[in-house]
């Protein structure tokens, strides 16, 4: 049973951080009228849901809820990595995505002169991949 107790805060704590990074995005297209571009979107796709499916599975602990989001975070989590590698110039222009609209490349956010929405984006994935693996190795003991 404390192995399920240690799974269930760390599912909680990634439920957490996505419910956090789904306010941000919210509140910056939203509060701040600051459009997504379409790679800002697509990330969106994989987060917002977290933020819903994760909580179903905290009451009562259900340890396959790793199995039904871990794949969301690793896709959004590759999505912010181009999206990054693009703003910093790293990926060509010529496999922008973003045609219309918001280029994918423009930094429309920028704390501290490095860090820039994807990047956001990359640390909540990241963090929430990180403690979902952790709540999958607990569970499974």
């Amino acid at each position: 049973m404390h192995d399920d107790t240690s799974a269930w805060k760390l599912v909680f704590g990634a439920w957490i951080i996505a419910s956090c990074a789904t306010l941000g995005a919210l509140f910056f297209g939203e509060v701040m009228q600051l459009p997504p571009c379409l790679l800002c979107w697509y990330q969106r796709i994989f987060m917002f849901p977290l933020a819903l499916i994760l909580p179903l599975g905290l009451a009562p602990f259900d340890r396959n809820i790793v199995r039904y989001t871990l794949p969301l975070a690793v896709i959004g989590w590759l999505i912010a990595i181009f999206h990054q590698l693009l703003v910093v110039g790293w990926v060509p222009k010529g496999l922008e995505p973003c045609a219309r609209g918001v280029p994918c490349s423009k930094t429309v956010i920028d704390f501290f002169d490095f860090v820039t929405i994807p990047l956001l984006s990359i640390a909540a994935f990241s963090a929430i991949i990180v403690l979902l693996l952790l709540a999958r190795m607990r569970s499974s003991r």
